[in-house]
């Protein structure tokens, strides 16, 4: 096991830039990406249900992010890091991640991406329009309204835990 393997983790609300600074961060350290979103669209974007059905999105979500926490593991043993944006809404999963990467002798650096609510939403809506190189699928104001209500950004204390380091 490597200290110099780490694993990146990325919080931030939707549209704060996560994918922008993952895609930077990854390349500039030779990190794998891991990008929620993009598994999601490949793996189940042609079966997904319309309208979306959340305990749908739930359950494949688990298992993508079940699937890819065993590969970030496997990489890391053979020596590379990785770069989470998988979401991570919440304290608990960003907990069990970084748990995950130091039980295998791996260190754990969080990226808050701090960005208000207001502005997020601006980015999301334009987003939606230009359909650039970050667009996965439509997120919709009910849809960014409910992320919000999950949204738990970081605490002081986590953020120590977890060397974090909050962009805007």
């Amino acid at each position: 096991m490597s200290a110099a393997v780490t694993f990146h983790l990325l919080a931030g609300g939707v549209g704060a830039g996560k994918t922008t600074h993952a895609l930077a961060l990854a390349g500039a350290l030779r990190a794998m990406h891991f990008s929620i979103d993009d598994w999601m669209v490949k793996l189940f974007g042609p079966d997904a249900p319309r309208p979306p059905q959340l305990p749908w999105i739930v359950e494949r979500t688990g298992r993508c992010e079940r699937h890819i926490e065993a590969m970030a593991l496997a990489l890391g043993r053979l020596g590379v890091s990785s770069v989470h944006d998988t979401g991570l809404l919440r304290a608990d999963k960003r907990r069990a991640l970084a748990q995950a990467a130091r039980t295998a002798g791996f260190g754990v650096k969080l990226h808050f991406i701090d960005v208000p609510a207001d502005e997020r939403w601006r980015r999301v809506a334009a987003r939606n329009e230009q359909q650039g190189e970050t667009y996965r699928v439509t997120v919709t104001r009910p849809m960014f309204d409910f992320i919000e209500s999950v949204w738990q950004p970081p605490d002081a204390e986590e953020m120590e835990e977890m060397a974090g380091v909050r962009l805007g």
